[in-house]
């Protein structure tokens, strides 16, 4: 089980699950959930290796960073991940 830390409060997720359902109910605002509008940039706090491989849309978008992330493009593969929006 993968754990997904969003303002102090700990989700847990079955390994490889998307974190988009976890973030909209935490209040992270989402449009267009394809990865072109930004509106569910996250700030990965710890944990980046523990996410899925950047996506096209989200090197488009932010370009080569482990800072930020689209949450709509996440999926967290393992272990533990604190974000922050």
């Amino acid at each position: 089980m993968a754990k997904l830390i969003l303002n102090d409060e700990e989700v847990e997720l079955e390994d490889g699950s998307p974190i988009k359902d976890v973030c909209e109910e935490a209040g992270v605002p989402f449009a267009c959930t394809e990865g072109v509008c930004g509106t569910c940039v996250i700030e990965v706090k710890e944990g980046a290796e523990n996410l899925s491989e950047m996506t096209q849309e989200e090197l488009d978008f932010l370009g080569e960073t482990d800072e930020e992330r689209l949450a709509c493009q996440c999926q967290i593969k393992q272990g533990t991940v604190k974000i922050d929006y």
